[in-house]
Formats: C-alpha cells, structure tokens, sequence
C-alpha cells in the first residue's frame, strides 16, 4: 500500500524535457512509482485532473536564515509552492561565529543591520552544524539549503574596517569557511555592495574561494559590487574570481538598475557566454519585479561605514563628517544622484515612524519640511541605520530579457514569513510572497516570456537543483524525495502587491515536503516536515 497516490495529474518532472499525463505513488518520503495506479490503494488520494504535478521549487536566492526559526509555517513561500529555501545570500549567514558566543554575529549582522531577526530570537548556536541542530529540533514546514556568508566571516575574524584583511584575519576566514563547507553548507557568498563584504578586495576573495575550491559540488555565489556603469564590469569581476579559483560561480539577482543601460541585457549576457567559452561554469538568476528591496544606508558611502554600525552613527554625530557624507550621498554612487521619489520606506523599527511606511523619500522630506539629504541623515538616526526600503528602479523589458536566457534561474530575494509574524506592520517587498506564481501566472500564462511552461518549471527546480549538487531532489523520478507542488496552470497568481504585500498566491492546491502534505487542498497543514539539507 502507498501512503499517498497523485491521479490523473500532467506531470512536469523538472528535467526541461518531459510533460506527461501518470499516477504517481508515494511510501514514506520516497517517489515509488511512476505510471498506471489503477488498481492501487493509499492511506490518501489525490485526484490531481487538470492540475500540473512538478517537483517542488528550489529558491535559489533567499534570506530565510532567521525568519524559519521566527516563522516555521513558513506560509509565504509554501503557498507559493517552494519546498526548499537556499539560505546564507549577500555575504549574510548566521554562522560561524568562531567563538562561544554568537551574540557578536547577531548583533552586527542581524539585528542591527536590519536582516529580519526579531531580538527574541536566541541564539543557541556558533557553527552550521549547531545551527541545522537547532533548525531540525525546532522543526520548519520546508528545507533549507545554507551557504555560508563572507560577511560571518569577517566579523568571525575582525576584519570589519575598510582596509585589507591581515594574514592572520585571512587565515581564520579560511578555517571557518572550510568547517562550514566540511559540515553542509553549499557555497560561499558575496555581497559587495554592502559592508563589511564590500570591503573585500578581488585578491581576498579568491584567496578564500581557493581555499575551499576543492570540494565537490562547491561554488562562489554573489551579489555584486554596485555602482554607475558597473553592471558590466561587476559580472567581469565575479568570472576573474570563478576562473582565478578554480571554482563555480552563481550570480545573484541579476538586473540593470542604471537607467542609462536599461536594455542593455544582451551585452550582458555576452559576459557570462564568453566566460562558459573559457571554461567557466557560470550561471545566475533574478526575479520577476522591477523594483529592489534593500537598507537605505546603501544610497550612503562605503567608508562612512568602516568599523560596524556604532562607528557609523558616531560619524553621523560629528558635524564635518556628517556634512561629507550628506554631500557624497546627494552625488550619488560614481556621480548618479539616487531618484528619491522612486525610493520607498518599507518597514522601521522606531513606533514613532510607522506613519512613514509606504511613503517615498521625497515625500517624507516634503512633509518634514527639509532637504532630501538631511531627510536621510535624520532617518538613519531614528532608525539606528537601518531603514528598510524598496528602490523602484527597473524596467520589464530588462526583467523579461533576464527571464529567458538559458543560463537562469529564480529566485525571491526574499523571506519565508508570515502575514501575522514579525514583518506584520511594514511592507516588505511582494516577492516574499509571490515571485513563483507571479513568474508562472503573469509570464508564462499571459505570454510575456518566450519560456515554455516545462522551461519553467525547470528552472525552479531541477536546475537549482543541479547547481547545489542535489542528490534525489528537484525532478519527478523513482526513488526521489517526495517534494511535489500541484499547482493550476489557469489559476495561479501572485496577489501580493507593494501597497499590500501581506497576500498569499493562489492556484497552489498541493504541496508536499517530504512526503508530507503542508499544504491540502490549498490549506496549510501545519506540519514541519522540513529538513536542513547538507551539501553531498
């Protein structure tokens, strides 16, 4: 007897090949039969007629680190039909801390850099291994696939100023990176637009990828360097690093976010093509929205932050040096002034400036009465650096462009949460809520992207799959975990909008994690079946 038989469902099995009518029979956590189950029984039994059977969707691209533990029904992502979350992007993971104590990692790169860790949350943990522990024991409704973050790295290490790492700083970096890759995680990651990583030299960062280049399956994952022009030259340093290392590499949300290249896709996509022609495995993904989600504090220079948040607020504090970094902030990065009616305020942590969610930065400084400059100086102050904020600063022709190529993946950028937890009262961005549908509905169904439905769905799956080296995951096939999304092709959507965000996608019927059901004819089980996956 199976424990679960899907009927009459079209099954897509991640592959970019196949679509095809079959039962599908389920013992345990394993697929155990594919093809006629006429004459079977089950402890349950779906009649899946009209509906598409996929492997469940692989987000390549989070940071859900903290937000499983705060928000283990993890409803944002299940009802879009993900069932593993790749963790520790743009330099951030929650470990290693390479001491006893993990409240100086917490501190410094979570609670006061904005990333989503609600203070109540205790750390119980210093290395991957303590933190999966932990993970599982608490239990989550989906997996979680880790990396580990450059950033963890160099506050592990001291090396948080902008300067160059020292030989014994590099050398602590390169011990904890090679325990976290030793005990699961599956890559390490930039992010270079944001300290302390941005204060990582190209030479730093290959001495450390070269360090753990030898494993299998392992690669340099990153978000890169910003700033005027640089959307070329950001994708060239990314392929110096993976040829220079010996190691593969994944670009993170790839876009155009200077107006003066919008549409300049093809060119970039030359970069990654010539870089395969050298012998680069390279690939990249993106998500489905014109606009960004990121701190405020990035539209302000690099060396205002060197030393940690403190030594930021205390420069603030200092009249000469303050005035500096109005001025280099209103010049903007490389000499683009910021379009500050285009950037939003998505959430705060001070009660008293909640009546600013929602608005743009020229609007707040129109109802202050002040300059754009000193507007965002007095709300850094407020918010103690960390203003989260929404940069509308894309166009679709990009998006689509991005969307289609071959060498692309999806992921949301965002965080598994729920609607009642700890993001309730801002407005984060909707691609916490709706990047999947929103790609399945808008895009395949209404025709925008030139991918088939089975490209697709590839692409959610048993392409991320591939690139983490996934054993038994991401396509439909014998002796597979059983993580299967049932989904409508006429009826999923993405709901969530940026004026309300807090709105699961519909048209997701089923999802199964582990053989589990969390989501039963699109209600949430409340099951945690989820696992802490270990690189092979």
């Amino acid at each position: 007897m199976f424990d679960i038989i899907i009927k009459n469902g079209i099954v897509i099995d991640g592959s970019n090949k196949s679509k095809y009518k079959s039962d599908i029979g389920i013992i345990r956590d394993k697929i155990e039969k594919i093809g006629s189950l006429e004459n079977s029984s089950a402890k349950k039994i779906i009649d899946a007629s009209g509906l598409i059977i996929s492997p469940g969707f692989i987000d390549i691209h989070t940071h859900s680190d903290i937000s499983v533990i705060n928000d283990p029904l993890n409803e944002s992502k299940i009802f879009q039909g993900v069932t593993t979350e790749v963790t520790g992007n743009c330099s951030y993971s929650p470990f290693p801390s390479g001491n006893d104590d993990p409240n100086t990692l917490k501190e410094e790169l979570w609670e006061k850099r904005g990333n989503a860790d609600d203070p109540n949350t205790i750390w119980q943990w210093t290395t991957f291994d303590e933190y999966a522990n932990y993970i599982e024991e608490k239990g989550t409704s989906l997996n979680i696939a880790p990396q580990v973050g450059y950033a963890a790295l160099q506050i592990a290490s001291g090396s948080v100023e902008n300067r160059r790492a020292t030989v014994d700083e590099l050398e602590k970096m390169k011990k904890l990176a090679n325990e976290s890759i030793e005990q699961g995680a599956f890559s390490l990651s930039t992010g270079l637009s944001v300290p302390p990583s941005a204060f990582a030299s190209t030479e730093e960062i290959i001495e450390i990828c070269k360090s753990i280049s030898h494993y299998e399956n392992v690669f340099y994952v990153t978000h890169a360097r910003e700033g005027a022009g640089r959307h070329i030259s950001k994708i060239e340093e990314a392929v110096e690093i993976g040829i220079k290392s010996n190691i593969s590499v994944q670009f993170s949300h790839l876009a155009i976010t200077d107006w003066r290249y919008y549409g300049e896709g093809p060119k970039m996509h030359k970069v990654f093509e010539d870089a395969e022609k050298k012998g680069l495995d390279i690939t990249y993904d993106m998500y489905p929205y014109t606009a960004a989600g990121a701190g405020l504090d990035q539209t302000m220079p690099l060396w205002s932050h060197s030393g940690g948040i403190e030594a930021f607020l205390e420069r603030l504090r200092n009249p000469k040096q303050r005035e500096k970094i109005k001025k280099e902030t209103m010049d903007g990065i490389d000499g683009l002034p910021q379009r500050w009616e285009t950037i939003v305020i998505s959430s705060v942590k001070n009660p008293e400036n909640k009546n600013i969610i929602g608005l743009s930065i020229e609007e707040i400084a129109k109802k202050r009465n002040l300059d754009i400059g000193e507007t965002v100086m007095q709300l850094t102050e407020e918010e103690q650096a960390v203003v989260s904020v929404i940069f509308h600063n894309r166009v679709e022709e990009d998006i689509q462009c991005f969307m289609d190529h071959r060498l692309a993946m999806f992921g949301s950028d965002g965080n598994a949460i729920s609607k009642y937890g700890f993001y309730k009262d801002g407005k984060p961005h909707p691609r916490f809520y709706g990047t999947f549908p929103r790609i399945l509905g808008r895009y395949i169904r209404e025709n925008r992207s030139q991918l088939s439905i089975e490209e697709a769905v590839y692409k959610m799956t048993g392409f991320p799959a591939w690139r983490l080296g996934l054993k038994q995951r991401g396509e439909i096939k014998k002796k597979y975990f059983a993580d299967i999304t049932i989904f409508n092709p006429n009826t999923i959507i993405d709901k969530a909008t940026f004026e309300n965000p807090h709105q699961y996608s519909e048209g997701i019927e089923y999802v199964i994690v582990n053989g589990e059901f969390v989501i039963s004819q699109g209600i949430h089980t409340k099951e945690k079946p989820g696992k802490v996956l270990r690189r092979p």
